[in-house]
């Protein structure tokens, strides 16, 4: 019979290692992290060699904390920080988490905190006994940021309660080898929605991504299939979350809501963006009087079980599986999950959604992993005509269409998605008006292209190389560019519908409510006027029919009353933006992955385009490919 090292075990290994002068009180199991607990933790912070040493050992992540009664008193730690820390770095808050131990820095210039080589926040560390650790304060602050930040620093003993709870979750015995892997596709297969993917092993069950499906024709087929027998939301050990678009979280909080209380992992950034997108979700259900599936309590409580982690951070999720994110290239924070089953047993990436090529937001999507036996990929454009044009050629022809509605005094709408693309296009915006490409107008942005913005703003490490140079080194900071105007108050609409030519930029990207879907009203009849589609429609949205040849559009006004707008402006669609790969970008990445999988699982796709890929995937490459369906279950090992 098999038996897992248990809790006591690796105690006793970090025991056997680490000097008694280190005088440790306490190790604690807080979630994926070990932390020990030391009245002398100079020894070993200054001495890393003996967490090293440990860490590879029993191959788990360690934190080294001082035991509270040998910190520094608050007030006398602040006055060292405000000393040691350069002026120049421009501190805007420092938060002492008394419950970790932990004191956050917030600063303008975050890099001055660190110092070379981190100098400066070990220092800081070691004389206050406090774990330095460094925020980057944001140009544009965000409500949604600092809401999220408050309620966590508000229940820091519930957050304590349940990292412990998840620590021992993840590290209890079990007695037999892990023999096995299977997958329930819940969701987002052979159709572009509600992706969720159960896998388990004999010992484990993880969910990857759980979503809604906008537009969605029934209500049976708006959500991710829970009700099959395979799942059990107490049996579930981890909810993975690899980006933040609705039809990938829009789905967690519903799970909170019926038992769950394990962790979500995700990246920094995502952890940000989902609760911007689910708040903005519950208020739009609200205003339109439809179902809605949970509350801002559930939402609440998503936040509080939230563990974000770094790219290429491998971390223990259940007892039998680590978890590995990787960049996507798809949106901001957007991650692909590898799971390393078993130790070295079984080893699964699933892209979620992916870039594969660089755009002036992010860096293309990793290509390279340690090992690899399945791959579930995405095919949402996996066509065979599904072949996205030039980049640069998009550019132009973007610029071009703004060009001509402006030169015959014309304003231009575009709709956009609040996360990703719309960043993608301010970015175009701005260089192009720096160059004298399209004339410098005023680029009115409303909805929540502002929060999302300002999301962006505070964490520039994940955007691309480029950006990021441009951010850090040079003082370019394209997304607080005065051209860009923020829209806060509905009532200054009308002053930009009757005022001169402009470009407005605005929620939701397919026309199905929010500030573009007014502005669309109010310009729709003036064929001077430009809208520019820059993102995928999906079959049952406004913005799919109007780009199909709808031009007499029944819309309902504040009053209830059913009004018919005629669709006379130019209606435009660019494609070359997206923040998905097209089919030779798809088959590319297969190309570049390394090493080559055993099986190819096809999703997030519509049927035709999934099909198509499999068998082209397996007449390039020889690997073995399906597309199965919804509520399918496939046993890979």
């Amino acid at each position: 019979m098999y038996q897992k090292t248990n809790i006591n075990e690796y105690r006793d290994v970090i025991l056997r290692q680490i000097p008694k002068e280190a005088e440790i009180t306490k190790i604690e199991f807080e979630g994926p992290i070990i932390a020990i607990y030391s009245k002398n933790p100079q020894i070993l912070m200054e001495n890393g060699e003996i967490i090293k040493s440990i860490a590879k050992t029993i191959k788990k992540r360690i934190v080294v904390r001082a035991d509270p009664s040998v910190r520094k008193d608050l007030r006398d730690a602040k006055e060292y920080i405000l000393k040691t820390i350069p002026q120049e770095a421009e501190v805007v808050d420092i938060f002492f988490d008394e419950v970790l131990g932990e004191v956050i820095i917030e600063a303008k210039k975050p890099g001055l905190v660190i110092g070379k080589g981190g100098s400066i926040l070990k220092q800081i560390t070691l004389n206050t006994n406090w774990r330095a650790i460094v925020m980057r304060s944001a140009p544009i602050k965000s409500k949604v940021m600092t809401q999220r930040m408050r309620l966590l620093r508000e229940k820091r003993e519930y957050r304590e309660k349940f990292l412990r709870k998840v620590g021992m979750r993840i590290h209890r015995t079990t007695l037999y080898k892990t023999d096995c892997v299977r997958i329930s596709l819940l969701g987002g297969f052979q159709e572009v929605g509600r992706s969720a993917v159960l896998v388990q092993t004999n010992k484990s069950s993880i969910l990857l991504d759980c979503g809604i499906k906008l537009g969605a024709a029934t209500f049976h087929e708006q959500f991710p299939r829970l009700d099959v027998n395979e799942f059990e939301v107490e049996n579930l050990d981890a909810v993975v979350l690899t980006h933040a678009h609705l039809d990938h979280c829009g789905f967690i909080p519903f799970l909170f809501k019926y038992g769950y209380s394990g962790p979500v992992y995700c990246t920094k950034a995502t952890q940000d963006l989902t609760t911007l997108l689910q708040l903005d979700y519950i208020e739009v259900l609200s205003r339109e009087g439809s179902f809605i599936p949970y509350s801002l309590r559930d939402v609440k409580k998503m936040i509080l079980h939230m563990i974000s982690l770094d790219y290429g951070e491998v971390t223990d999720i259940a007892p039998d599986i680590k978890l590995t994110l990787h960049n996507a290239g798809h949106i901001l924070g957007s991650a692909m999950a590898h799971l390393h089953i078993g130790d070295g047993f079984y080893n699964i990436l699933y892209t979620s959604d992916f870039k594969f090529g660089r755009t002036k937001l992010l860096e293309s999507a990793s290509s390279s992993f340690p090992r690899l036996e399945a791959l579930i990929m995405e095919s949402t454009y996996g066509g065979r005509e599904d072949v996205m044009p030039d980049r640069v050629q998009s550019e132009k022809y973007f610029l071009s269409i703004i060009n001509d509605a402006l030169s015959r005094n014309g304003k231009v709408l575009i709709p956009v998605l609040a996360i990703g693309r719309s960043q993608e296009i301010m970015l175009i915006l701005h260089d192009a008006m720096e160059k004298n490409i399209i004339p410098r107008v005023p680029v009115f942005i409303e909805g929540m292209v502002l929060e999302a913005t300002a999301i962006h703003t505070a964490h520039p490490e994940d955007l691309s190389n480029d950006l990021r140079d441009r951010i850090f080194y040079k003082g370019e900071n394209p997304f607080i560019s005065d051209v860009f105007i923020r829209v806060d108050d509905r009532y200054a609409r009308s002053d930009i519908i009757e005022g001169e030519p402009c470009i407005i930029m605005a929620t939701s990207g397919m026309l199905m409510g929010g500030p573009a879907l007014e502005y669309f009203k109010a310009l729709a009849e003036d064929e001077k006027n430009s809208l520019i589609f820059v993102s995928y429609q999906p079959e049952g949205t406004l913005g799919h029919r109007i780009q199909n040849g709808l031009r007499e559009v029944p819309l309902t006004d504040e009053r209830g009353t059913i009004h018919i707008v005629k669709v006379k402006m130019d209606i435009k669609n660019v494609e070359g933006f997206s923040g998905h790969s097209d089919r030779k970008q798809l088959l590319r990445f297969i190309q570049n992955l390394t090493p080559k999988p055993r099986e190819v699982i096809i999703g997030h796709g519509e049927r035709g385009k999934s099909e198509s890929l499999i068998s082209v995937i397996d007449r390039m490459f020889g690997i073995k490919a399906k597309a199965p369906n919804v509520m399918d279950a496939i046993r890979l090992i």
